[in-house]
């Protein structure tokens, strides 16, 4: 009888595999139990091809008749011979087989350890799935985020450090930060992928077993790694060397936390005291079981809540480049769960693109947290102190920092804004507005007030550079998409 969904144990197998149907899917040829021996599968073909091949033996009908054989061994036939050999590639070969032509059946793992064939097999799944599904994935989101980048490139916003409100950015140069981080780390991602390797070595990595088959092992092994489109490992063990999937799975672990943290800040934003942005929430969907008016930021806490769950493991792909001498079978239950991690990231990420998609801004919250300031106490326009302490530094004031920090207390205590307080010292706001009219900020002392009354007119280059990110990135991906 077929198990329920719900009698799975794994949150992936039941609860997320409904939410992100087409993620989970669109993975499951590469990353479930059953890909995994048909990988294995695949490469026990592979090496029997590349055996006729080395032979001169291969003909066109040949290899395309033990290429169907791919497809002709199911997880029940290689888990019900396992429970007689209590070894999982031993059993996959003698389904193998009983398949095979019989003047072809000796070649069948002949020259192989189990770990050619495991490592060989893992290495093409973990590179298929990222090439076919996860950088796809990757890649849309990387889009939205160029697309609200320009969208938003002037959309003014105060920035904040420490928590607290800071020199005004743009919502599109917020975001502009991510499109650099996630750009770079996908376009990592991919050199990474297509760098991954496989082994035909054997028991010690020394080529002993072929050595015997044939007079050229290494030429052996490459039509072997040629079948399963992957570079040979320069010095193996009975092991491919571990670094290569190491550093693909660490740049997935920072392309995690990238996300992460952009769904931090937009929980962030979503605050009420805030408001900034929020994300979509349907007709129907409920957001508290006891408070009907809550619309909770749920699908950004998702996400973190997501890397919280498999960030953690990075300790555990550490742990797995270490292995006793030639090989020892620590790795053997901790890499399988690497197929989970994987299923974990993407899901994640297209949760957070979904949250893009649908994410709205609210420019009047954005521009009253500018202007005045959402808590208590705050000096409103305070965040333009650091330009009047740099021009007033540049007129050639020695003090000026201390200058304008005593004006901020003034303002605090006496309820001013920074604005008012700052034009009541005649002599230092003269100072300030010749270096405005010096730079060509402002024309006339009216226009240097006008500047102080309105700090989203400060904003540097952060427009400039949210376009110019989002150009760049997106022409990145269109370059190596083709």
């Amino acid at each position: 009888m077929q198990r329920s969904i719900f009698q799975n144990i794994s949150p992936l197998d039941h609860r997320y595999s409904l939410s992100e149907k087409d993620v989970f899917d669109a993975l499951m040829p590469y990353l479930s139990e059953e890909a995994s021996i048909s990988a294995c599968v695949k490469a026990e073909i592979a090496l029997i091809i590349a055996h006729l091949r080395d032979k001169g033996r291969l003909t066109e009908a040949l290899r395309a008749a033990l290429i169907k054989l791919e497809t002709a061994i199911t997880p029940e036939e290689v888990y019900a011979e396992e429970e007689k050999t209590r070894h999982n590639i031993r059993a996959l070969v003698n389904v193998l087989k009983t398949k095979l032509p019989e003047d072809v059946a000796p070649l069948a793992h002949l020259g192989a350890t189990s770990v050619d064939i495991l490592d060989t097999a893992f290495a093409w799944r973990v590179k298929k799935a990222t090439l076919d599904i996860a950088l796809p994935l990757f890649a849309k989101l990387e889009l939205l985020l160029c697309d609200i980048a320009e969208r938003e490139a002037d959309t003014p916003q105060v920035g904040r450090t420490h928590g607290q409100h800071a020199v005004p950015v743009t919502v599109g140069f917020a975001f502009a930060e991510y499109v650099a981080r996630a750009g770079k780390s996908i376009i990592r991602i991919r050199e990474l992928a297509a760098d991954l390797r496989g082994k035909l070595a054997g028991a010690v990595g020394a080529y002993n077993a072929t050595a015997l088959l044939t007079r050229d092992p290494l030429r052996l092994e490459q039509f072997f790694l040629d079948e399963m489109d992957l570079l040979p490992s320069e010095h193996s063990t009975q092991l491919a060397e571990p670094e290569h999937i190491l550093r693909l799975l660490l740049e997935f672990n920072v392309f995690f936390g990238i996300i992460a943290n952009l769904a931090d800040d937009l929980r962030n934003l979503q605050r009420s005291e805030i408001a900034e942005i929020r994300e979509s929430f349907s007709s129907a969907q409920v957001g508290s079981s006891t408070m009907p008016q809550k619309r909770n930021p749920w699908n950004s806490e998702h996400v973190k809540s997501m890397w919280k769950a498999f960030m953690p493991r990075v300790l555990t792909f550490f742990m797995d480049q270490i292995s006793e001498h030639q090989r020892d079978l620590t790795n053997s239950a901790s890499q399988r769960f690497i197929a989970e991690y994987i299923t974990g990231l993407c899901m994640a990420c297209e949760r957070m693109r979904g949250v893009l998609a649908g994410l709205a801004v609210d420019r009047e919250n954005l521009m009253r947290n500018l202007r005045n300031g959402s808590a208590s106490g705050m000096i409103r326009g305070g965040i333009l102190a650091e330009p009047a302490y740099i021009l007033l530094a540049e007129s050639g004031e020695n003090g000026a920092h201390e200058y304008i920090r005593k004006i901020t207390l003034a303002c605090e205590k006496e309820g001013l804004s920074f604005a008012a307080g700052l034009m009541r010292e005649k002599e230092v706001f003269a100072k300030i507005t010749a270096k405005l009219m010096e730079t060509g900020v402002a024309k006339s002392e009216a226009e240097a007030t006008a500047f102080f009354e309105h700090p989203e007119r400060y904003n540097g280059l952060a427009a400039h550079k949210a376009r110019s990110l989002a150009e760049k990135y997106r022409r990145l991906l269109k370059k190596w998409q083709n």
